[in-house]
């Protein structure tokens, strides 16, 4: 029996009385955004990147000889993921259905479109993507499917699957002169801590296999960019946390690089691979460093404070990031090596409007300190606000002082927003991450309720007027907050959510299975007790708030079936939900669809604490 799909009642058809506002909101929607370009080591002058200029995310490229900027995908759902052949002359991207990720890699030349596109791999099967690594004479493709992980090697002379497992693996680097394969796996059993493998592509035999032990993955990043320099730049956690190590393959000598910087990190090779640009992060921003292979020396490129999401080094040395701030909207920027920094793109229209800046705070919890990220209305009475506790998604994950048009649209309705960086978040150590192994869920809505009660004592939140909310992996810690803590939340918002685990474990595609089955400590018939205690549908019954479940037909990480399992729980007893469900995957590349989605949420907690 499942539930029939429901758009609410209500939905608003503006979030706000007053022009001014209702505009703001939505053009930081609308307002162009772009991810950092990105182009082959021989060809510098052509680069890729997606936007959403178009009003849906797709792939553009950009001629810096020219300057010319195109859009050269159409999809009605958007398009995420490309890359560039080695010389620049070929775009690759991946074409899945409707926002499935279930698809194959296509190919057209740079100065095509779309129409241009042919399958790029006609002898790789359909899958879920693991990896692609695209060299002159060879290219390497990962493929999932629910029989586990293939890799392929494409060259003149044919296909050949090179490597085959249930578990889970993926190409990771290919060597700059193509003799060398890295690839992530987990056939020890454990896809969360990954091993790393080097192979010749001359018969893809072992050269070296590397795995650090339980709890501790080795993660290959890239090779260095100078042929015939076999060096892996790797990400290990020795130490209780991820730091950087060069591993020479050559000799098998690795070589630690212990950096004095708190928190995580990661990094990419400068071109002549005599320095890496490391990427720190720390209590929810980023900052960005050269450390000099030779010496040692490790210097700081004093990036506005906030948060990076990419960053990479041109030929002439300069460093190119994307950037943003809770209270400034993202840019492209590039700092020479004199120590100018400016903006580099901006993409076409107006540039969003800015919002409220974020603060900390650091609570004590049951596992330790907990940080959350706090975020008050501009012109915010003193006294406690209807607050929204925003769970991230992940769990791996972590949130960062990074501009967000949801934050800000929750803080112009009037809402507090608290993001709490619970147990399972990335970049506070290896320890914290892996606390929630064998009781996941309950163990991060003990940091969360850790954060309300400090939300409410210290006079930010209205104990009545608390909303918990969060997509994904957020969405599920919502289902099961509702669950479990009923008397915290006055309403809860869950988007793309896991409702029923065992139901979703069922369905969702092979990676995910390998990353609960790690996460859980085996498949539901191995820990039956331990799905069943850390699901949403087990608690059901005891769920007081409204609730607003939003879902994709397509998604396969969080699939339509256990999202209807636990509505329909919710229908027998009477309990009030609204479900939203559209047509597209785990979340909507179309901006017009974010919005409606955006104002059905706000718009909905506003109706359930009484604020309308």
């Amino acid at each position: 029996m499942t539930t029939e799909p429901y758009t609410p009642a209500q939905v608003p058809e503006r979030l706000f009385a007053d022009a001014e506002a209702e505009n703001r909101w939505q053009a930081r929607f609308h307002a162009a955004r772009m991810s950092l370009p990105g182009w082959p080591l021989d060809a510098p002058d052509a680069c890729v990147y997606v936007s959403n200029a178009s009003g849906v995310w797709e792939v553009y490229t950009w001629d810096r000889r020219t300057g010319e900027h195109r859009r050269v995908t159409d999809r009605p759902n958007g398009t995420l993921h490309a890359t560039l052949s080695p010389d620049g002359k070929w775009v690759w991207w991946f074409n899945d259905t409707d926002g499935d990720e279930f698809g194959s890699w296509r190919r057209q030349p740079f100065t095509g479109d779309h129409t241009d596109a042919v399958p790029a791999l006609n002898e790789v099967p359909d899958g879920y993507p693991a990896g692609l690594e695209i060299g002159e004479r060879l290219t390497a493709a990962g493929v999932s499917t629910d029989e586990g992980s293939r890799l392929y090697a494409v060259t003149a002379e044919g296909t050949e699957c090179f490597y085959e497992n249930a578990d889970d693996a993926s190409v990771a680097a290919l060597s700059r002169d193509e003799t060398l394969l890295a690839i992530s796996h987990s056939e020890h059993g454990d896809s969360r801590h990954p091993a790393v493998r080097v192979l010749t592509t001359a018969g893809f035999g072992t050269v070296a296999d590397k795995w650090d032990g339980q709890g501790k993955g080795l993660t290959p990043l890239s090779f260095s960019p100078v042929a015939g320099d076999q060096r892996l730049l790797v990400l290990h956690e020795r130490r209780g946390r991820e730091e950087l190590l060069v591993w020479d393959t050559a000799t098998d000598t690795e070589t630690e690089l212990p950096l004095d910087l708190p928190g995580e990190v990661v990094a990419d090779w400068y071109p002549a691979a005599d320095a890496l640009l490391v990427v720190h992060f720390h209590q929810g921003r980023s900052s960005l460093h050269r450390y000099d292979l030779a010496t040692g020396e490790l210097t700081a490129l004093d990036n506005p404070a906030g948060s990076i999401g990419n960053a990479s080094v041109r030929p002439d040395g300069t460093v190119e990031y994307s950037w943003s701030s809770g209270a400034e909207p993202s840019s492209i920027r590039a700092r020479t090596p004199d120590g100018d920094d400016r903006i580099l793109l901006s993409p076409p229209g107006d540039r969003a409007p800015g919002s409220a800046a974020i603060g900390d705070a650091f609570v004590e919890g049951a596992g330790g300190r907990i940080h959350a990220l706090i975020s008050r209305p501009v012109d915010a009475p003193d006294g406690p606000l209807p607050t929204v506790f925003n769970l991230h998604g992940g769990p791996h994950s972590a949130d960062e002082d990074r501009f967000s048009a949801y934050r800000a649209t929750w803080l112009d309705a009037g809402f507090a927003v608290v993001e709490v960086n619970y147990r399972g978040s990335t970049g506070y150590g290896s320890a914290w991450r892996d606390a929630i192994e064998g009781r996941p869920g309950l163990t991060e809505l003990e940091d969360v309720a850790a954060v309300h009660d400090w939300a409410v004592g210290s006079g930010l939140a209205d104990p009545k007027r608390c909303v918990v909310n969060g997509g994904s992996w957020g969405g599920y810690l919502t289902l099961l907050a509702l669950g479990t803590q009923p008397t915290r939340w006055a309403a809860g918002v869950a988007a793309v959510p896991v409702a029923d685990y065992v139901a979703a474990y069922e369905d969702e595609m092979e990676q995910l299975r390998s990353f609960d089955r790690a996460l859980f400590g085996g498949s539901p018939e191995d820990v039956p007790a331990v799905y069943d205690e850390c699901s949403p549908i087990t608690y059901v019954e005891a769920v007081a708030a409204p609730v607003l479940v939003l879902a994709g037909d397509n998604d396969p990480r969080c699939p339509i079936r256990q999202i209807e399992n636990y509505l329909d729980r919710l229908r027998r007893r009477d309990a009030p939900y609204e479900f939203y469900r559209y047509d597209a995957g785990h979340g909507s590349l179309v901006i017009a669809e974010t919005i409606k989605q955006t104002a059905i949420e706000v718009g909905f907690a506003r109706r359930a604490l009484g604020m309308e």
